[in-house]
């Protein structure tokens, strides 16, 4: 267990911090009972009551008189030192101010309520003075459960008496009842249970990464396996690791999707569920976790990248699968990057961190090369299962009818994969039916009145919407602004209209759409999964969703429609982006033995680009090094040092201004070497209503660029009107 001074012990009538999750900092506050530091407590505020946590002694400064007391002391552990220096190393590294730091640790309903309770009953030892057929059936069941207490839907359901047998013989005295706090324990996790078999290879990584973990001591490993080289496999062994030392492990996954079957893999490994942390789970299940990982309760979390801010007592793993993924980038609110987060709070807790990927973000890549972390590689698939062959199909020599996307050639191969019993997946990263819709008559586009950008139909539901903000609006039979009938029509493919054509080709084959439009109702979408991996589908068609993590053992033939789409447009990682996304929905091609080699196909206008000469070449040391070296003569990252100032508000003339007025007075910034861009209008000018404009600043790697920023906007008097976000780092320029 990492070393940890004993937190100070404050008595009644004592001056403590409280740190609240409101944009006022720290206050002082009177203790009217012990507290120590870290302990999470209720105090006055104006004229509310707000959660806090004891940060420190106080600082003085107010006469005694005027101060307030602590209201009381909540029943959940303290906020241990690593926890509570994590948020504010995270906060001064991501210009995030500490109380909303705090608001992402203690964003838990209820949090003050303590825990639901039931109401048990048990006997007291005396007979009733009549005994009935009913009564001995309900006093039967505890004999039979050994004395132990139940709850009256227990008693019901075993005794098949009802309700008002329990109540009488309560009432007799016979039966005695009391209220206990629901059970908040999770199960133990077994480590030692029989594991899947490794390979030699895999043996080799697991023991390596087991000895890490038994170290104690804090280290950063890139895990990179190819897809299907049982990456999870491996990585579990150093879970079990962690838990035979009686010590947390938090695992991260990129998407909720990803979560169920991973669950089932945890409890065939361990013989138990662990606790899940998402969008998906109940208020009370988030309570319920939240204390049972500050008591220790809970051996191993597995969620999503807000997990990190979990309260965890003695955390000695963190793992973050598909790390290179951009959804643990946080694009609202406080703006981090959950892989760099949980980088920093391992080494703050003496704990392994292990980033997993067969496509590794050049971030890590380039920390590996500089020798800030190690590398352990797994290159080659379990069992007979083979990498897939990948071919390109030249779109430029295809000669597509107008309308349709699926070229002759990746018709042919997937009559080809159905003929064989196996399962073909058309890969489209576009949502919906189609991108745009356009009237014919005055070429009006069909955008959002809240955001600049064009609405996406979607025909299944009969709705248009806006991809950024969410506002949906029913299709229009005439246009909008010229009021022409029938004259919209739709332009380029989403997965629903490429569904349709492959209806049109294959109108005997079952088709399934796999999109994130059904991963918010995780019951469905989890369904739809299961469907696909029992082979009740014989084409899947599916969004960046699918590309990562899941395992479709039938699958022989993955079509990528458009391989090029992420390459448009001038975002600093779109090779990147492309290069890793093309490389894992390949991979999900013949990933079990089919009895031939799986094969990826992707359509594209650009064979000769380096970034598909890469992917068909298989070589992705020469795609990170050729990447590397363009980056690092134009001094970006991780070469280099980013940062995005966006500024919005309701007039966009105001925030020019007061966007061209940062940048006139930009001398704090110049004093570190650093470089200004801006302001421009956002590539998204127009966001849920408020207009946007960025400024960038691009500063030299060691730079003191958080520091310098603060200098920089307290020159400034921001109006009400106007709101500044600083995105350290930032992975959209949207």
């Amino acid at each position: 267990m990492p070393a940890e001074s004993e937190p100070r012990v404050w008595g009644e009538g004592e001056l403590v911090s409280v740190l609240v999750p409101r944009p006022i900092g720290t206050l002082d506050y009177l203790v009217s009972q012990g507290v120590v530091t870290g302990s999470v407590v209720e105090v006055p505020l104006a004229n509310s009551r707000e959660i806090g946590v004891v940060w420190g002694p106080g600082q003085g400064g107010v006469e005694r008189s005027r101060l307030r007391k602590i209201n009381r002391v909540l029943d959940v552990a303290p906020l241990n030192r690593p926890m509570r220096h994590f948020l504010e190393r995270a906060g001064a590294y991501t210009v995030t101010p500490l109380p909303i730091m705090l608001r992402l640790a203690t964003r838990v309903p209820g949090i003050g309520d303590g825990m639901p309770v039931r109401t048990l009953f048990h006997p007291t030892g005396t007979e009733p003075a009549k005994m009935t057929p009913a009564r001995r059936n309900v006093l039967e069941q505890f004999e039979q459960r050994g004395g132990m207490p139940a709850t009256m839907s227990e008693l019901i359901e075993l005794s098949g008496a009802g309700a008002g047998v329990v109540r009488g013989l309560v009432k007799l005295g016979v039966l005695a009842q009391e209220k206990r706090p629901r059970d908040i324990t999770y199960p133990r996790l077994d480590p030692d249970r029989p594991g899947f078999e490794l390979t030699p290879e895999q043996r080799a990584v697991a023991d390596n990464l087991r000895q890490g973990v038994a170290s104690g001591i804090y280290h950063c490993t890139l895990l990179k396996g190819v897809t299907g080289s049982g990456k999870t496999e491996v990585y579990l062994e150093a879970v079990a690791e962690c838990l035979r030392t009686d010590r947390q492990v938090l695992v991260l996954l990129p998407e909720i999707a990803l979560t169920a079957e991973f669950i089932q893999r945890i409890e065939d490994r361990f013989g138990g569920r662990p606790g899940e942390w998402h969008s998906g789970i109940t208020g009370t299940e988030r309570k319920r976790l939240w204390r049972a990982a500050g008591e220790g309760k809970v051996g191993l979390v597995v969620g999503a990248r807000s997990a990190l801010f979990l309260p965890f007592r003695n955390l000695g793993l963190i793992i973050v699968d598909e790390e290179n993924d951009g959804s643990y980038k946080q694009e609202e609110g406080a703006l981090y990057n959950a892989r760099d987060m949980a980088v920093l709070r391992a080494s703050l807790g003496a704990a392994r961190a292990v980033l997993v990927s067969a496509t590794p973000s050049l971030e890590s890549w380039h920390n590996v090369r500089t020798g800030k972390y190690s590398r352990l590689n797994l290159p080659t698939r379990i069992g007979a299962a083979e990498l897939p062959e990948i071919m390109a199909i030249d779109l430029r020599e295809a000669r597509l009818d107008s309308g349709r996307w699926i070229s002759g050639a990746l018709a042919h191969a997937m009559r080809e994969t159905r003929g064989n019993g196996h399962q073909s997946l058309l890969f489209l990263n576009r949502r919906g039916y189609a991108p745009l819709t356009v009237c014919r008559e005055c070429g009006e586009q069909i955008g959002c009145s809240e955001c600049d950008t064009r609405m996406v139909e979607h025909r299944f539901a009969r709705r248009l919407m806006c991809h950024l903000c969410g506002r949906t609006t029913p299709i229009p039979e005439n246009c909008p602004a010229c009021g022409a009938d029938g004259g919209l029509r739709t332009v380029g493919p989403g997965v629903e209209r490429l569904a349709d054509e492959a209806r049109e080709l294959f109108p005997d084959s079952r088709i399934e759409i796999l999109s994130s439009d059904f991963s918010g109702n995780v019951a469905e979408f989890r369904q739809r999964l299961e469907i696909v991996r029992r082979g009740g589908t014989d084409i899947i068609i599916g969004t960046q969703i699918i590309a990562k993590g899941h395992n479709f053992p039938r699958l022989g033939l993955v079509g990528a429609v458009d391989a090029d789409l992420s390459l448009h447009g001038s975002d600093l990682r779109a090779a990147e982006r492309t290069f890793q996304l093309m490389t894992q929905v390949a991979g999900r091609a013949g990933r079990a033995d089919l009895g031939r080699r799986g094969i990826a196909m992707l359509q594209t206008w650009q064979p000769d680009h380096p970034v598909i000469q890469a992917i068909l070449a298989g070589n992705d040391e020469e795609f990170w090094e050729a990447e590397a070296a363009e980056r690092q003569i134009a001094g970006a990252p991780p070469f280099g040092r980013y940062a995005g100032i966006i500024l919005s508000g309701n007039s966009v003339s105001m925030v020019e201004e007061f966007g061209r007025e940062m940048v006139r007075r930009c001398e704090p910034l110049r004093r570190i070497g650093a470089q200004i861009f801006g302001p421009a209008p956002a590539p998204v000018a127009k966001l849920r209503g408020r207009f946007r404009f960025r400024i960038l600043v691009k500063a030299e790697r060691e730079a003191p660029l958080q520091a310098a920023l603060l200098r920089w906007k307290s020159q400034f008097r921001i109006p009400g009107s106007i709101r500044i976000v600083i995105d350290i780092d930032p992975q959209s320029f949207m």
